[in-house]
């Protein structure tokens, strides 16, 4: 079971590398570490286990993160409608790669966290608000879907980890808050 002690820390080599891709079919190893990446986030999201094993609640986290650099991520979303209902978005990308994106930016208003971070950074993280992202599952099918809003922000974010890029280099280092007129502030 992945821990926060398993998480690397900022500063760390490994965060700021471009992992490489994998290749398919996957190793036995690279489909555990899928499975074992996407089971922390499911039990960082639940209350009794993220107390009982001191967890910080993630919505994804990258093979980096891990110090392992590789390009696979696991994305947990959970559906913000309907409580304690199929998640949103519950998947392992190996090998993501953003095919377009829209021309509308967009920001988590109160500015996004990392399990790799362990302090707030102040700011708006200007990122795409739409993206059409392709990944390939375990058994190696190819998959395309179009993601906005917060699930668009939350898939840019981890593949930022694969290619050696933090959350924090978004933010404008003289105006934190700067924000372009038409940029689309979430909630």
């Amino acid at each position: 079971m992945i821990t926060m002690d398993d998480i690397i820390r900022e500063g760390h080599p490994t965060l700021r590398q471009v992992a490489k891709e994998v290749s398919f079919p996957l190793s036995a190893e690279d489909k555990e570490l899928g499975d074992r990446m996407r089971e922390f986030l499911k039990n960082s999201q639940d209350p009794e286990l993220s107390e009982k094993y001191g967890l910080r609640g993630g919505v994804g986290i990258a093979a980096p993160q891990l110090n392992i650099s590789k390009r696979i991520t696991a994305i947990e979303i959970p559906n913000m409608e309907e409580e304690g209902g199929e998640p949103f978005l519950s998947t392992v990308m190996y090998n993501p790669k953003v095919l377009s994106h829209s021309v509308q930016q967009a920001a988590i208003e109160e500015g996004e966290g990392c399990l790799s971070v362990d302090r707030h950074v102040p700011g708006y993280v200007i990122r795409n608000a739409k993206v059409t992202i392709s990944y390939m599952d375990q058994e190696g099918e190819k998959h395309k879907i179009r993601l906005k809003n917060y699930a668009a922000i939350v898939v840019q974010h981890e593949i930022d980890h694969l290619n050696g890029i933090m959350f924090y280099d978004h933010i404008n280092k003289e105006n934190p808050h700067f924000a372009p007129d038409d940029i689309l502030l979430i909630q």
